[in-house]
């Protein structure tokens, strides 16, 4: 089997740019990065959920009679509805730009040693987009073989526009995610230590981030670090983060919005399919926090990382390195 756990060209040039720290301070910096982000999403989505709201006429009769039940029950429609959805997909564009600029401006990082590298980067994308829907149809497969799941054509809440609208907030979110976690957190723990310890480090701080998500379970926490795990090879044998950064954003899209299934423990209404779980099969469909929280994608997960382990690939480290 090839080496795996040499550095990838991202971490030798985050390298040369600036030391590694501590894992421990490492850790806190991870912390405060992540907080910035979300009050910069907040501060994005705060205005238009207040916006919604205040079109709400159930809301706003509600808040004249100072009725409290009715007002929560429009937050909670508000809140849960596919607007605020993809308004909370979009908005992690703010985590993207908060990412480069903590890298570029206190790391001396470039955007090639967060995995932005010019070269086949299109086609690298697409590769992605075909693993990431081929990944959880096979988790999908699993949970129809074993009576987990069924699913049937759902054309009454489906909205093309709609769901272009989720597609490409998907394409935000899951890259912003993959820009935090590997091109920033992966990247600055390998300066100083061992590419195994990295990515133990980033795969379990991804997971922590669901930790608040509705549904989450222990082998809901395990998936999501087994998920952390495969990204992080993902973009240590690819040498760029265009592929990984793909997989993430499709894998959330045709869960939620293809077969129908909780994405991380969130519920959307726009989807071509409609999923129906059989009681007492949770160990296989995930129950509430969806397919992410069962065995099916487990199996996956873990197929997926023993072949990322054994695949063979033509290394051209100096030609992958060029900058955006």
């Amino acid at each position: 089997m090839e080496k795996l756990w040499n550095c990838p060209p991202a971490v030798e040039e985050a390298k040369a740019s600036q030391k590694g720290l501590h894992w421990a301070l490492e850790i806190l910096i991870f912390l405060a990065v992540f907080a910035v982000c979300t009050f910069g999403e907040i501060l994005l989505s705060l205005p238009v959920q207040m916006g919604l709201l205040l079109r709400d006429p159930d809301y706003q009769d509600a808040l004249e009679n100072g009725d409290i039940l009715r007002i929560d029950e429009a937050v909670n429609r508000v809140v849960n509805s596919d607007t605020n959805m993809i308004i909370s997909l979009f908005v992690t564009a703010a985590m993207i730009g908060i990412v480069f600029l903590f890298c570029r401006l206190i790391q001396k990082r470039t955007l090639s040693s967060l995995g932005f590298v010019r070269r086949g980067f299109a086609k690298e994308y697409a590769k992605g987009v075909c693993l990431g829907f081929a990944m959880f149809s096979a988790a999908a497969g699993i949970c129809v073989l074993t009576g987990s799941l069924s699913f049937s054509y759902a054309p009454k809440g489906f909205s093309p526009a709609v769901f272009l609208l989720f597609t490409a907030g998907y394409m935000v979110q899951g890259m912003a995610e993959e820009v935090l976690c590997r091109g920033y957190f992966l990247v600055s723990v390998g300066r100083r230590y061992p590419m195994s310890a990295a990515v133990l480090f980033n795969s379990c701080a991804f997971a922590a981030l669901h930790l608040l998500n509705p549904g989450i379970s222990p082998l809901a926490v395990a998936n999501l670090i087994l998920f952390g795990i495969f990204a992080s090879i993902c973009f240590i044998r690819t040498e760029n983060i265009w592929l990984v950064g793909a997989v993430h954003s499709v894998w959330n899209l045709v869960q939620g919005n293809v077969y129908g299934g909780n994405v991380s423990g969130m519920k959307t209404s726009c989807s071509i399919f409609s999923a129906a779980a059989a009681d007492g099969r949770e160990i296989f469909h995930g129950g509430e926090f969806g397919l992410e929280g069962g065995i099916a994608v487990t199996v996956v997960l873990l197929a997926a990382i023993l072949l990322l382990l054994f695949w063979k690939h033509n290394n051209q480290r100096e030609s992958a390195m060029e900058e955006v």
